[in-house]
């Protein structure tokens, strides 16, 4: 049983690395298209449980940036 928790750990861990360069790759993608999201980030919430499963936070952020990243998907 001790070794299927490690195995978990491990892969929680790599969950929360992969999440964080999500983040990451994406803060730089929408910079290139000149979008700042000042509160994106992993949502603490699903990073405080025993087995973590990260949902990213897009947060809160201004009209223009808005206006800015609907411009931009479209």
């Amino acid at each position: 049983m001790k070794a299927h928790a490690t195995l978990g750990g491990r892969h929680s861990a790599h969950c929360v690395e992969e999440a964080e360069e999500t983040v990451e790759e994406l803060r730089q993608a929408l910079a290139r298209a000149g979008i700042v999201l000042p509160s994106l980030g992993l949502d603490p919430a699903t990073l405080a449980r025993e087995a973590p499963c990260p949902l990213v936070d897009l947060g809160r952020c201004s009209v223009d940036a808005a206006a800015r990243l609907a411009a931009a998907l479209r």
